[in-house]
């Protein structure tokens, strides 16, 4: 199975995001990350639309965003002309979640739901043939540098067992939440195929090697734990 990895912007110099975001293409990352907080869905405000278009005007690789917004569909269409390549929003926003996910989808921009740490993962199930990923939070969204909570992997694993049995074999399954060597692979052994790092990739001292370590290394151990009970 093929394994993506995905600096997260969040947690780049801010005085400098355009040369964090040269960083994170320069260095093999397969998508860039980018985390859209409002201040009111989490306790946090990050970045908005001109972020998101700084990157389309800077790097060529896919624009991964994701909102962190109690509204989220009140800002598709903004972010979506800003270039976002994916368009994330979470099964606990206060939206439509079926009618936002399908705008996204018919302004041809992949799309993908996302559930926090206490919600259950059944809460997504209803949404996998809609959407092109799913993004398991393994922190509590608001900011970076959290460590990662464990009760996320037996989430990863329903949620890849469900995609299998509706026949998503293509299902891209993203953890984002304390990510690094250890925890990536214990993710990809329940399914994930996908990867968020922000403070482990951008203090690094070469997040090229860090990127093909955690590539190679989630790649070698994906799905070995969907067969044991």
């Amino acid at each position: 199975m093929k394994t993506y990895i995905l600096p997260s912007l969040l947690a780049a110099d801010f005085g400098n995001l355009a040369g964090g975001a040269v960083l994170a293409e320069k260095s093999g990352a397969d998508e860039l990350h980018l985390d859209i907080m409002d201040g009111h869905f989490v306790p946090n405000i990050s970045m908005g639309p001109d972020v998101v278009q700084m990157s389309t005007n800077t790097i060529s690789i896919p624009r991964n965003v994701h909102l962190m917004l109690t509204y989220p569909d009140k800002y598709v269409e903004k972010f979506a002309d800003a270039g976002a390549s994916s368009i994330q929003i979470h099964v606990e926003a206060d939206c439509d979640i079926k009618a936002c996910l399908e705008d996204i989808n018919q302004r041809g921009i992949k799309s993908g739901i996302t559930i926090n740490p206490d919600t259950a993962a059944d809460a997504v199930f209803e949404y996998l043939p809609l959407v092109d990923e799913v993004l398991c939070m393994s922190v509590h969204p608001g900011y970076g540098g959290q460590s990662f909570m464990p009760n996320v992997l037996p989430k990863l694993k329903a949620i890849r067992l469900k995609a299998n049995e509706l026949g998503l074999d293509d299902l891209r399954i993203m953890v984002d939440g304390g990510i690094n060597r250890e925890t990536a692979v214990e993710c990809a052994r329940m399914g994930a195929n996908a990867f968020v790092a922000g403070t482990f990739l951008f203090k690094s001292d070469d997040m090229a090697e860090e990127i093909e370590n955690l590539r190679k290394s989630t790649e070698l151990d994906y799905g070995k734990g969907l067969l044991t009970t």
